[in-house]
């Protein structure tokens, strides 16, 4: 299994460290498989095979493939949000807007009770 993140819930991405793209280390990390050999065969199916359909399957995974996270992806929530992130920026940052106002809107609810006249900081310490 790749160091760099789970390859059971998602498909290859784009390598951070790839000499062109990163297309290649990608698809070695994604397969387990050396990023050396995984070259060799793609400069060999480019020369077996012409130019045009293996660079052109190239370019296209190179737009196609997600780029790699930067750090691991350690559960579903963080892979939803890297996916969504990645697929629609704007619809991200909207979506992590909306949770940091729903807990800027919690902390306020809980500031307004703590801070009301009515609570009764002695008897609570002394509970504790």
């Amino acid at each position: 299994m790749s160091k760099r993140y789970d390859r059971q819930h998602s498909g290859p991405y784009r390598s951070r460290n790839g000499i062109f793209f990163g297309v290649c280390r990608g698809f070695a990390d994604y397969f387990d498989f050396s990023a050396f050999w995984m070259r060799v065969i793609f400069v060999l199916a480019l020369i077996f095979t012409g130019f045009c359909p293996v660079g052109i399957a190239y370019i296209i995974a190179a737009l196609i493939m997600k780029l790699e996270p930067v750090l691991p992806l350690e559960n579903d929530g963080d892979r939803e949000f890297y996916n969504s992130y990645t697929a629609s920026r704007p619809m991200a940052l909207s979506r992590l807007k909306s949770t940091f106002d729903s807990l800027d809107k919690r902390i306020q609810r809980m500031e307004s009770i703590v801070t009301a006249r009515d609570y009764d900081w002695d008897q609570r310490l002394r509970n504790s």
